[in-house]
Order: C-alpha cells, then sequence, then structure tokens
C-alpha cells in the first residue's frame, strides 16, 4: 500500500511540471537572467533544486541527507545553459527523487533518515523536500513570469477566467 507516497509524488510531480513550463517560455539568456528582486536567476535554482534532491534522496533511509559529495555553494553561482543542458541537469535529481519514491511503501513512512546529523521521521523529510521545492519552483515561476512580461503564458487560471475556469474545475485534476 502507498497511497501516502503516491500523493506525495503526485504533488511533486505537479511542481516539475510547473518549473519545466517555465523553463519553456523563455530564451537561453533569459534562464541565466537575475530576477528583479532577487540574485538566483532560474539556471541557478534548477541546479540548486538538483542538487538538493540528489543529495537528500541518494541512499535515503540509508545515509545522511547532506552527502559529503554536494558542493551546495557551487550550485548558487551564477551559470549560463542551455536548455538542454538544464533540463538534463534538473532531471539528474527527478531521477534519483522518483527511483527512490518507487522503492518505498507507507510503512517506510515510520522510519527516521538523517539530515545533516538530525533525526527526522521520513513524513517529516519528505515533507519539508517538498515545502522546498514548491519554495524554489515558486521562484522560479516568480522570475519566468517577470521576465516574460505581457508574453507569460499562465501556468494555472488566468485573471479574468475564473467563472469559466469554474464551470469545468475537474481539468485540474486532468480529468476534465
Amino acid at each position: 500500500m502507498r497511497p501516502v507516497i503516491a500523493s506525495i509524488e503526485s504533488e511533486y510531480r505537479r511542481y516539475k511540471l510547473l518549473a519545466e513550463a517555465s523553463f519553456h517560455q523563455l530564451s537561453e539568456e533569459q534562464l541565466a537572467q537575475p530576477g528583479n528582486a532577487t540574485v538566483n536567476s532560474v539556471a541557478t535554482l534548477a541546479w540548486h533544486v538538483s542538487g538538493n534532491l540528489k543529495s537528500r534522496f541518494t541512499d535515503f533511509l540509508a545515509s545522511d541527507g547532506e552527502k559529503p559529495w554536494r558542493n551546495r555553494e557551487a550550485e548558487f553561482l551564477p551559470r549560463n545553459a542551455s536548455h538542454a543542458e538544464l533540463l538534463d541537469e534538473w532531471e539528474e535529481g527527478w531521477q534519483v527523487l522518483f527511483a527512490t519514491l518507487a522503492g518505498m511503501d507507507d510503512g517506510d513512512l515510520a522510519r527516521s533518515v538523517v539530515i545533516r546529523d538530525s533525526p527526522l521521521p521520513v513524513t517529516e523529510a519528505l515533507h519539508r523536500s517538498l515545502a522546498h521545492v514548491a519554495y524554489h519552483v515558486g521562484q522560479i515561476v516568480f522570475i519566468a513570469r517577470a521576465l516574460r512580461g505581457p508574453e507569460w503564458e499562465f501556468l494555472s487560471i488566468p485573471p479574468g477566467e475564473t467563472a469559466d475556469y469554474n464551470k469545468n474545475p475537474a481539468r485540474e485534476k486532468g480529468t476534465g
């Protein structure tokens, strides 16, 4: 039985798609451009999310989530990346996460993991990670929208279209 793990995985996938839809709206120059209110670019944030996922979910149940091979500071360096390079790096982290989740069942939620020498219940570690990803994906979407300006293609209900959306809200879950 995996209903809780499946629910968490579904949310991760939702945020992954939001970020990817943002990446695709940007030029390669824009991927490297910091947002007005931040020093981080979309590419920098993508590298950080990937690095975090690789570190946390490699050997998730058996070793500290902050791996000695991770170079967190390098994740935040300014960088130029093609769409292909960005997506390759991004996908590496997500593949580690999804492979780990695929090997888990809801019984694993009662276990503990360690992050930076601190034990955490698996449930807390998963929710903490999901919140971390959601936070950075929100930044990615915000920066991408600011860079695109009026050409931005909305990833959710566009302004002024709530009434039409509410006539068929099932499409939110992919059933409409």
